[in-house]
């Protein structure tokens, strides 16, 4: 790490209150280009750890940049990954306020909800199949704080990778029961069909996606517990929405989930 303690919890707070004040800010590896990942997660969890002593609750966790062409463009080799908490839940169906967000974009995902323990480093996609409850379909409305979502994997890291909303809904399923490497999935925006995608878009099978955070959190000496809520990265390129937009993401064998914007 380059950044003392005084520092994390100071940009912790400049980039929470961003996200509580829907107010844009420029990327914060501009005043410190020196930061490093280490920095980046440790603003991370000074954000949550703030969450959390206010009385909000952990709702689960999250992956970002699960596509290998993301991943190329960005110039990384490694996903990232963030935290949802109740607040940000809506249930399927329900609104969501664009006056409470910045710039929101939409992503259809695959979600998790385990059911034993997950531990890395050496995690696979066996043993999250074997820990896994069921799985749902799942929206998130990806929110950065940053002017013009301009920013770089440090500083989007640092922002707990642009989360803001999410929604899941649908029919729960036994994962063992599909092919979630080709299960497809169409997101639609006002009724017309604006992208599609299948499960393999992420990290080529969206368990892998659950191994990967096992393995990042044991490499902090963390673990997934059981009975957590993952989404695991987006299905489709995210699409911008606005007020009066109803967006639909349905996937294959799954049912649908959809959001309104007032």
């Amino acid at each position: 790490m380059t950044l003392d303690e005084k520092t994390v919890n100071e940009l912790a707070a400049h980039l929470e209150q961003a996200e509580l004040k829907a107010q844009d800010v420029v990327k914060i590896t501009d005043a410190h280009p020196d930061m490093d990942f280490d920095d980046a997660y440790a603003i991370q969890y000074a954000i949550r750890k703030a969450k959390l002593a206010r009385g909000q609750k952990l709702a689960g966790l999250k992956m970002g940049l699960t596509s290998h062409a993301k991943m190329t463009q960005m110039g990384v080799e490694t996903p990232i990954y963030g935290f949802l908490m109740d607040y940000m839940a809506r249930g399927d169906g329900e609104e969501i306020r664009v006056d409470e967000l910045i710039h929101p974009k939409v992503e259809p995902e695959i979600a998790f909800v385990t059911k034993a323990d997950l531990h890395g480093p050496g995690c696979h996609i066996g043993d999250v199949l074997a820990a896994t409850d069921f799985v749902v379909p799942a929206m998130e409305v990806i929110d950065s704080r940053y002017r013009d979502f301009k920013f770089d994997l440090k500083s989007v890291i640092a922002d707990n990778t642009s989360s803001s909303r999410f929604v899941a809904g649908g029919q729960a399923r036994d994962p063992g029961e599909l092919d979630l490497r080709t299960l497809g999935v169409v997101l639609e925006k006002n009724g017309e069909v604006v992208a599609t995608g299948a499960g393999a878009a992420v990290l080529g099978h969206p368990a892998n996606s659950v191994a990967m955070l096992a393995n990042m959190l044991g490499a902090r000496g963390e673990h997934i517990p059981s009975g957590t809520f993952i989404m695991t990265g987006a299905g489709t390129e995210a699409v911008a929405v606005a007020k009066g937009d109803t967006v639909t993401a349905r996937f294959q064998d799954l049912g649908s989930v959809s959001v309104r914007f007032v």
